[in-house]
């Protein structure tokens, strides 16, 4: 018998897959930051995985992960403008 319930695995994918179809009928200014999004929450659910047993749990976690990394990476920017 199979699967009867989604993996987190899974479950991530498809948020992720839904955020980007909803982000498509964003207005055009908003767009690519929803798109963005839908990105961002894949990047790091996997290693969210082990930690969690909720999908969106998991995709929240790889989003914000990306947020605090992209504000220290301006931070430092600022810091170093010959970069």
């Amino acid at each position: 018998m199979g699967r009867s319930f989604l993996s987190v695995r899974q479950g991530a994918n498809l948020i992720s897959a839904r955020w980007m179809q909803w982000a498509r009928k964003l207005r055009p200014e908003d767009r690519k930051y929803g798109e963005r999004l839908a990105i961002l929450a894949k990047m790091h659910s996997s290693e969210a995985f082990a930690g969690c047993d909720d999908a969106l749990e998991a995709v929240v976690f790889s989003v914000m992960v990306e947020v605090i990394r992209e504000q220290e990476r301006a931070g430092e920017e600022k810091k170093d403008p010959a970069h």
